[in-house]
């Protein structure tokens, strides 16, 4: 994997296992990989993983059951919210590209208006 030197790896990892998430690729109260097996998968530093995990579950994403190993929320409600959330970034950095490169919101919504009628 690539990292982007703009934002700390252990972000870029936890929002890789948030897309994961709430894209149905894990599911909701599946056990997470070990700290090593992950450390290996994204190649990086195992405390780094710590740091990932430890983050994912402050924000209530994930949860640790000593002695079992790290797991996904079992809250719906939860995954949904961040889904929400994952998408309004989109937007936002969309709409904020399209601004830099001279649109208006309205010449947006005809960009995508005459992309969906073409079937793109």
């Amino acid at each position: 994997m690539e990292y982007n030197s703009s934002l700390p790896i252990y972000l870029q990892v936890a929002n890789l296992i948030k897309r994961d998430i709430v894209t149905g690729k894990r599911e909701l109260g599946e056990k997470l990989p070990s700290v090593r097996e992950l450390a290996v998968s994204y190649t990086i530093n195992p405390n780094t993983v710590s740091r990932v995990y430890k983050e994912l579950e402050t924000e209530g994403v994930c949860f640790t059951r000593r002695g079992m190993g790290t797991f996904v929320t079992e809250d719906s409600e939860k995954v949904k919210n961040m889904k929400e959330e994952m998408a309004g970034t989109l937007i936002h950095e969309f709409l904020e590209g399209m601004q830099q490169l001279g649109f208006t919101k309205t010449d947006v919504i005809w960009i995508l208006k005459k992309k969906e009628e073409s079937g793109e």
